[in-house]
């Protein structure tokens, strides 16, 4: 069994260097009737960049990505320097007619965004000619490896239970090299996905006949990233009903959250989109869905119709009512841990690593701090956003519309939620977004501490605190403190995830929907000389 495992180890790895090494290859140009036919499409009037990019990438020479980036880039580079030296002209001269009309020419955009759409029609070589080869070579290989590397787990893992055997002992779960190569790994996919699409575009060549079977269109680096998002968590999935096979709730949440995203945040909007209909992933609510009343949102949504105002509608409704009110009854677990998609892969991808969360009180502060901070942040940009919709107007109360939109979706949307909140999970737990950084989090977690019926109690009388329940909380919760005094766990944090209960070797956790009297019962447990008995004595 585990040289079968070490040759899925092998086969995982081929695959993954492979697919990492697709960057560097291919070559990529364009004819002057390509570049013509592109330009014309784009709608662009100025003939600054026509002449620009006809000299950067209209050209014999076999140029990589890399190359081909950079001159694409500092040909609009030079376009938009062009015409903002003559806005500067026109501007010393009051001409403001002339100043005006140079407007049109600019070309606005991120510069590897710009970069990548060109470098999407320009590429040439043995990736893009050979798609179903490379697919074998990459998913195919990575995801034969990694099922040969866990099935026989099976078998390893002997007799009923939940083992995490040498957990600590391991360099992959225990913080050592290899999860710091993974986190250095993942960290640079997500800073690639994000602000640097160009580079990684012959991953988009892989999956182009999927994508256009699904939605009609070739793939981009966000279907690339859903396609890879949807992967991950049905081959992670495979090892949790592996290692929690006896424990019927973790067998079912895990199934859950695998339909609702693969069904509801991947192949549903991807088919709408197909069918003409914004892409629109019905469980996801704001504002984890940050941008949903962003105007260019609100403008598809209130131009497709009746679909569209049904999107609308739902949306609003998922968030003021539908929410609040499952919390009531099942606590925020039921979409945390069942339903979403960031919490999905910190189920899957993310369970090796759920010992790593902080259980410090400073801990549980930043926590409060930050996530709160960054509920308060998307409330007040959406704030904005609408009245900036609606008035027409640019900014409300000094601040701009487009200015908040932007440093949100950089700081929140990119950073927080992708390159750290997934990239650190070898090192700083699975739930480093879902506890520190989820606005929907926080609105959720305030319904449940306050007006809800979920509790995990404890029977104090059974504990004989090994501390597993703690060790293994993905939430940072300290769970042993409350199982020692037989206090009932009600924290807005808790995602409900059961492991605490699962991994308890003498039932003393349970998760319960009850009344809600009696819910919160704080109690005193006297510990030796840790309290002055006649000072507490006296207090009261």
């Amino acid at each position: 069994m585990k040289t079968i495992k070490h040759i899925g180890l092998l086969l995982f790895l081929i695959g993954l260097i492979i697919f990492t090494g697709t960057i560097f290859t291919g070559f990529f140009s364009f004819t002057e009737s390509e570049l013509n036919s592109f330009i014309s499409d784009k709608g662009y009037k100025s003939e600054v960049i026509k002449k620009e990019l006809s000299n950067a990438i209209v050209t014999n020479e076999d140029l990589n990505i890399f190359e081909f980036s950079s001159r694409v880039r500092r040909a609009y580079k030079k376009s938009n320097d062009y015409y903002d030296q003559l806005i500067l002209k026109y501007d010393s001269e009051k001409n403001w007619t002339k100043k005006g009309e140079q407007y049109q020419y600019k070309i606005y955009g991120k510069p590897h965004t710009l970069s990548y759409e060109l470098a999407k029609k320009a590429g040439t070589g043995f990736i893009r000619n050979n798609v179903g080869l490379l697919w074998l070579l990459t998913f195919g290989l990575g995801i034969i490896g990694a099922l040969l590397f866990i099935l026989p787990n099976f078998i390893l893992l002997g007799n009923k239970g939940i083992k995490n055997n040498n957990i600590y002992l391991e360099s992959s779960t225990n913080k050592g090299w290899i999860a710091w190569g993974v986190l250095i790994y993942l960290v640079s996919f997500y800073l690639l996905l994000y602000f640097f699409p160009d580079y990684v575009v012959n991953w988009t060549y892989i999956l182009d006949p999927i994508s256009k079977f699904l939605n009609g269109g070739p793939a981009s680096q966000w279907f690339v990233y859903g396609f890879l998002y949807c992967i991950i968590m049905l081959v992670m999935a495979v090892r949790m009903y592996i290692k929690y096979r006896h424990n019927k709730y973790q067998i079912i949440r895990t199934t859950s959250v695998l339909f609702f995203q693969i069904v509801f945040a991947f192949l549903i909007p991807e088919i709408m989109t197909s069918l003409n209909m914004p892409g629109y992933d019905f469980k996801n609510a704001f504002p984890l869905d940050y941008d949903f009343f962003f105007e260019w949102n609100l403008d598809s949504l209130t131009s497709s119709g009746s679909i569209g105002l049904f999107i609308l509608v739902w949306g609003i409704l998922l968030t003021l009512v539908i929410v609040p009110v499952m919390v009531y009854f099942f606590g925020k677990r039921w979409y945390c841990s069942w339903v979403c998609g960031c919490g999905g892969l910190a189920e899957t991808l993310g369970d090796p690593y759920r010992q790593h969360s902080n259980k410090s009180m400073n801990a549980w502060k930043l926590e409060r701090w930050l996530i709160h901070s960054v509920l308060v942040f998307s409330l007040i940009m959406t704030v904005v956003t609408i009245y900036c919709y609606f008035t027409g107007t640019q900014s409300f109360l000094g601040l701009k519309s487009q200015w908040i939109k932007d440093t949100y979706s950089f700081l929140i949307g990119a950073w927080f939620a992708g390159v750290i909140g997934t990239g650190f999970y070898p090192i700083f737990g699975n739930r480093v977004w879902c506890r520190f950084g989820c606005p929907l989090a926080a609105y959720m977690g305030l319904v449940q501490r306050f007006k809800s019926r979920f509790r995990i109690t404890t029977n104090g009388g059974q504990c004989i605190s090994c501390g597993n329940c703690s060790t293994y909380c993905e939430q940072g919760i300290d769970v042993r403190s409350y199982a020692q005094k037989g206090e009932n766990i009600v924290r807005a944090s808790c995602v409900g995830c059961g492991i605490c209960s699962a991994v308890c070797p003498r039932g003393v956790l349970k998760l319960e929907n009850g009344p809600e009297n009696g819910r919160i019962n704080p109690t005193e447990v006297l510990l030796g000389n840790d309290v002055d008995l006649m000072k507490l004595v006296n207090e009261r």
